[in-house]
């Protein structure tokens, strides 16, 4: 009996550290635990945000898409299925909004983007006061888009300053947002006021990410400033580059303020762009179902143009 109990009494001390886990893994699992915590903590209010301001809108629209009905008509809305984006395949004043949004976008995206990535080349080259002159270029960006606009609005107005320093040189005054011929040129303008600095500073955040190394390489190997920044900087700066270019597409897809504001989509329909023909169909036409059929021909727009966007650079930014 008592060399048994002996033996008991060794085989639990043997065992006995083996019934808990170490504290260095009770350690462990508790710090993943709680980084698990913070992080569903911090997106938490991101992904409710996402949900009711973005996925829950658009299945809104889809489901309105294939409704119609009165407005605040106490009867259901009736389910014609795609009746309405046959009405609206058939309408010359949608395709007029389609194709002036498209003209705007194809001149003003190419534009803003090689004007911000100039100047973000420019201001990271040490030259004296480029601090100051990143503050004055992305100032515009501070404003509020409306803030913005109003003040365009005057500048550009038939007797605004704009007109009268072209006077002073001798040229004729210029109509402007009341001319079909340049009320396009003249919000181009507007949101590359505001837009080339916000997106500038993008870029110079992506310039100072490129390791100096690289530059090192290339001077060594007597490649002149453009040769370097084709062969350097450029597919150095893929990636920041593609979250511009998508983001910029965006952006300027949903234009909207200085429309509403300005030009109320005329003269002739040159600047009724697609953003601005749903809000004037839904709100003043009373027509939210029609507007929803819009909606999701636009997001169908912008997915396509972003997917070719990732399809030619998101391939060289991956493989970074």
């Amino acid at each position: 009996m008592t060399l048994a109990t002996h033996q008991l009494d060794h085989a639990d001390r043997v065992a006995a550290p083996t019934a808990d886990p170490p504290p260095v893994r009770r350690g462990r699992h508790r710090t993943v635990r709680r980084d698990l915590l913070a992080a569903v903590c911090f997106l938490l209010p991101t992904v409710v945000l996402i949900l009711v301001l973005r996925i829950w809108p658009t299945i809104v629209a889809l489901v309105n898409a294939t409704r119609s009905g009165l407005p605040g008509s106490l009867a259901e809305p009736e389910f014609v299925g795609l009746d309405l984006f046959a009405q609206m395949f058939s309408s010359p004043a949608f395709w007029n909004s389609v194709v002036q949004t498209l003209i705007f976008n194809v001149i003003v995206n190419p534009l803003q983007i090689l004007l911000a990535l100039l100047l973000a080349v420019l201001l990271t080259q040490n030259l004296p006061g480029s601090g100051l002159w990143r503050t004055l270029i992305f100032l515009p960006a501070a404003v509020p888009l409306a803030g913005s606009t109003i003040v365009w609005g005057i500048a550009l107005r038939p007797d605004g300053p704009v007109n009268g320093l072209l006077e002073l040189f001798g040229l004729p005054a210029q109509p402007w947002f009341t001319s079909p011929d340049q009320v396009l040129l003249s919000i181009i303008v507007l949101a590359s006021w505001i837009g080339i600095g916000y997106w500038m500073m993008f870029l110079i955040a992506g310039l100072n990410d490129i390791p100096p190394v690289y530059y090192e390489a290339a001077r060594i190997d007597g490649a002149g400033p453009l040769r370097t920044f084709f062969s350097v900087t450029l597919p150095m700066l893929k990636r920041p580059l593609l979250f511009v270019l998508v983001a910029d597409t965006v952006s300027n897809f949903v234009l909207f303020a200085p429309v509403q504001i300005l030009t109320g989509g005329g003269p002739e329909g040159r600047s009724n762009f697609l953003m601005y023909d749903i809000f004037h169909r839904s709100f003043e036409l009373s027509d939210p179902y029609q507007a929803s059929a819009q909606l999701v021909v636009l997001l169908l727009l912008m997915i396509a143009i972003v997917a070719v966007q990732f399809r030619l650079l998101g391939n060289g930014a991956t493989e970074e």
